[in-house]
């Protein structure tokens, strides 16, 4: 399906809004005994998870009617479409009820098997990114969008490379990986933050070997696509997206701000694993 430029912009302007102001409900749950259950993969769901979804599942249906949105608390189970929505109402559940503030909403426009339109909120850092046909990066402004500006990919640093890495997510493959580049510097961060933080100039990649689902990631891709860089699968396959026979599941992959990269990279070829989609059946009320 194809989508002009400017039409994708005014769809992520959008949607950018529509993150801004889910981030405000996840911000009144921030720092507080939000209330939680366990799924049975460990993973959590939250009280604020399920309000914030609710908003941009309505949000998007009075934007756009006839698009079915994947989500992953209440959707997760549905077939795609030619043109579907994937969306993560809060990334970084986890850290979110830890206190860190590094958690994101994520809202992306798949046509096909390859997003064509995103936001990704960070309301605890008071940003917020999107991309259509362009990149940018705005300001949350009291719930609401600020002045968009234009972001990009920075070229190759000199002093080495500033990989990412998940505050909660690592393993001996992605060190290994990492160990084949020349990179100065490593910092940790949460969620799907890392993808943004690679578009807008601030680091040069991030791998992840361990598993991930397609709402954790979509939203992310565009925009550092969009921006210059590029999320590549093992060898250097581009992501796709709608695998509803493997439940969304990510096989392993590296968002790089230089597709130069991927020369020296050598990720696991794995298939991603196909565990059944009731991993959001709640489990328990354990705290974390």
């Amino acid at each position: 399906m194809s989508i002009d430029a400017p039409t994708r912009d005014r769809i992520a302007a959008t949607l950018m809004e529509i993150a801004c102001r889910a981030g405000e409900i996840l911000k009144r749950h921030h720092g507080g005994d939000c209330p939680h259950v366990l799924k049975p993969d460990g993973s959590p769901a939250s009280q604020a998870d399920a309000e914030s979804e609710d908003f941009i599942l309505a949000e998007l249906a009075r934007y756009w009617p006839g698009i079915p949105v994947i989500a992953e608390e209440s959707s997760y189970d549905q077939p795609p479409a030619p043109l579907f929505f994937l969306v993560d109402p809060l990334d970084g559940t986890r850290d979110f009820l830890a206190g860190n503030a590094e958690y994101s909403v994520n809202i992306g426009l798949i046509a096909g098997d390859r997003p064509i339109a995103a936001a990704l909120a960070a309301p605890g850092l008071n940003r917020v990114w999107g991309a259509g046909g362009q990149a940018y990066e705005a300001e949350i402004r009291d719930g609401h969008l600020g002045e968009r500006l234009p972001i990009a990919v920075r070229p190759r640093p000199d002093q080495g490379l500033v990989a990412l890495r998940s505050n909660r997510h690592g393993d001996t493959e992605t060190e290994a990986c990492l160990g084949a580049l020349r990179v100065g510097a490593t910092r940790s961060a949460a969620s799907a933050l890392k993808f943004c933080l690679i578009a807008a100039g601030e680091a040069d990649i991030y791998v992840r070997c361990g598993p991930t689902m397609e709402w954790d990631t979509a939203a992310g891709d565009h925009i550092l696509t969009v921006a210059g860089g590029c999320v590549v699968a093992p060898a250097g396959r581009p992501m796709t997206y709608g695998h509803y026979t493997r439940n969304y599941r990510n096989g392993p992959f590296a968002a790089l701000g230089d597709a130069s990269y991927a020369a020296n990279l050598v990720l696991p070829e794995r298939s991603p694993s196909t565990r059944p989609a009731e991993r959001h059946a709640p489990q328990d009320e354990r705290r974390i």
